[in-house]
């Protein structure tokens, strides 16, 4: 699960370099790993948090079978005013390690 976290993260940092808002959702059980990722986004300074929305939807988890309800959650995260300067060191620092290895 953690490598899924790291994964996940590091895409949306590429995808907010290119973007300037990103949506996250999940339903169920997959809420918590897009709130982890939301949290690590915002703690490290990268992301605001501009919307969240929860809701429930009906799923059918079987063919013929009877609809359940499952949590839903999207949050809608913005760049923050500092990202282009932490992504830049991050860059610069990578690259110095690249060099030192």
């Amino acid at each position: 699960m953690f490598d899924d976290l790291v994964a996940a993260y590091l895409s949306l940092q590429r995808y907010m370099q290119q973007h300037n808002e990103v949506e996250l959702s999940a339903l169920g059980m997959a809420i918590a790993t897009v709130v982890t990722i939301a949290e690590i986004l915002k703690n490290n300074g990268l992301a605001v948090e501009k919307k969240i929305t929860t809701s429930t939807v009906d799923i059918r988890e079987e063919t013929g079978g009877r609809p359940v309800q499952k949590a839903k959650i999207e949050i809608l995260l913005g760049k923050s005013e500092k990202f282009d300067e932490l992504m830049a060191a991050a860059e610069e620092e990578a690259i110095n390690n690249e060099e030192q290895s």
